[in-house]
């Protein structure tokens, strides 16, 4: 009980406090309300939780003395982990970077105040970017009338994929061809929220892509 309530654990569970809203407002505020992607949601939050106490426990019991190379160490771990059943898009990853990111510096600081500003000033960032890039949602489709996937022809192309996917389609990037099931894996870039499915059934190199 003694170190249930000492000094040194409820400064910790203040820091994990302050942590958890911070992130929960990103994830909620600012990613959420976007992607409307509950998996990841569901991810960031857990995340936040286990990279915290994660790091505190790694640190020891002399936290005064412990070193940057801990949580140096687990950040570089955590920002290169991916999951092997789906692909993480870019926007997932960012954001997963930046919740380890806080997870690990609210876990380690000492000075309330610095923390405050760190939140403050990586809050304002992620808005900023947020409200100036308006990044759109994309998905991949894999399309049966290659006939249309010429230059020429992209009004054709353009109103053929909104009349069958209901989407308003603002961007449209041609990938993969295969003339022999003639097919070809489609990149759109529509208005509209980001759907709950992630795209990786398709493998399309990055130089493969090509706008029409």
């Amino acid at each position: 009980m003694e170190l249930l309530f000492s000094q040194e654990f409820i400064h910790t569970l203040v820091k994990f406090a302050i942590c958890l809203v911070v992130n929960w407002a990103i994830i909620t505020l600012l990613y959420f309300r976007k992607s409307h992607r509950r998996d990841f949601y569901f991810t960031f939050m857990l995340m936040t939780v286990a990279i915290f106490f994660l790091v505190y426990f790694m640190m020891g019991m002399e936290r005064g003395k412990a070193t940057m190379g801990v949580g140096l160490g687990l950040f570089g771990i955590f920002s290169i982990m991916r999951y092997r059943t789906d692909a993480m898009p870019v926007r997932e990853m960012t954001y997963l970077f930046v919740i380890i990111c806080l997870s690990v510096v609210h876990a380690m600081a000492e000075n309330y105040s610095e923390l405050l500003i760190i939140d403050a000033i990586t809050i304002a960032a992620i808005w900023l970017c947020e409200l100036r890039l308006k990044i759109k949602a994309t998905k991949l489709i894999q399309y049966d009338r290659i006939e249309l996937i010429k230059p020429e022809r992209r009004d054709e192309l353009k109103a053929d994929l909104e009349q069958r996917t209901g989407l308003k389609i603002l961007h449209i990037e041609v990938g993969g061809i295969d003339f022999l099931k003639d097919t070809a894996v489609l990149r759109i870039t529509y208005d509209g929220p980001q759907g709950n499915e992630v795209d990786s059934q398709f493998r399309v190199r990055k130089s493969q892509w090509r706008e029409i």
